[in-house]
């Protein structure tokens, strides 16, 4: 008897300690992200209802520090910025991660070397990254400008981080060199995943590479495509910062300031942190918004396929 109610604990315990484990091994990230992230956002939220400069008393104004947000040109001019740059970022990580995708599924040797310089400049931090190019585009004595003259294509030099017209196109090129590998291997596993026996159907109807590419290949992608698209547009719009303030600090004239440098600018220069955190918050309601029309999307598209 005092064996079996000995057995009938030890199996109530080893039941409880299953339950607990997971909970235990999640714990300490779900510490660290309340701590880091849910912690400063919330915080974000009530500073943006006070007018405070980080050191004195906070004072509650309500709205007015939105109502202020929604009158000042600069952070709407900003923001166009900000969407800009999010647009052509987005195309130009996705077009040149799927090219680089294709040209690795064909490649016939040495494919991890390839795959791997290629996804190396993730792997470096922005700052890194905008020095590096910064150097690159200087107009004195930067890589760039000097291999033009070299070539003979001296019509084609020009400040490219000090010109308005250009300065925000170099800066898209980076983030968009440092992020292209990082698409390139999501683009490469959907590819993968492709059944063979879907092109050698095609071939045996008569279809040529146009035709497999848009009715097989981005069919097929959908999801995959849908994924890269939200990952690329939240990270340029929420992202941005280093690489902008490394490589030009929003200038030259205000022709590269985001929406993430002029909120830094009004809390730590001007030191308006509520108005800084309410330009925080329209900011993540934006991208909340683009993200939740991506996630509507591939959802759509997934119970339509079901």
């Amino acid at each position: 008897m005092l064996t079996k109610k000995s057995n009938s604990v030890t199996l109530n315990n080893k039941r409880l300690k299953d339950k607990i484990f997971p909970y235990a091994m999640v714990a300490p990230s779900v510490i660290i992200f309340t701590l880091f992230a849910v912690y400063p956002f919330l915080m974000g939220i009530y500073i943006s209802f006070f007018r405070w400069d980080g050191l004195s008393a906070m004072q509650y104004v309500g709205t007015q520090n939105y109502s202020n947000v929604f009158i000042d040109s600069n952070y709407w001019t900003a923001l166009k910025h900000t969407f800009f740059y999010a647009f052509f970022v987005t195309v130009g990580k996705n077009v040149l991660g799927f090219i680089l995708a294709k040209l690795m599924m064909d490649l016939v040797f040495a494919k991890g070397f390839f795959r791997t310089i290629t996804y190396m400049p993730v792997t470096f931090s922005y700052v890194v990254c905008g020095m590096l190019w910064a150097w690159i585009f200087n107009p004195t004595f930067g890589l760039l400008n000097n291999f033009l003259s070299l070539v003979g294509a001296d019509s084609l030099i020009m400040g490219w981080l000090s010109d308005p017209k250009v300065a925000i196109y170099s800066v898209m090129w980076v983030d968009i060199w440092r992020w292209a590998g990082f698409h390139m291997v999501l683009y490469l596993a959907g590819l993968q995943a492709i059944p063979k026996d879907y092109y050698e159907a095609a071939e045996i109807d008569g279809a040529g590479p146009v035709s497999k590419f848009f009715k097989i290949t981005i069919p097929q992608l959908n999801s995959v495509i849908v994924l890269n698209i939200l990952m690329a547009v939240t990270g340029a719009l929420v992202s941005n910062y280093d690489i902008v303030n490394v490589m030009t600090g929003g200038g030259p004239f205000g022709s590269t300031e985001v929406a993430l440098t002029y909120i830094y600018r009004n809390a730590f220069e001007f030191y308006n942190l509520g108005k800084a955190s309410a330009m925080s918050v329209i900011l993540f309601g934006l991208t909340l918004i683009f993200g939740a029309i991506q996630i509507f999307s591939m959802t759509r598209d997934e119970n339509y396929d079901s």
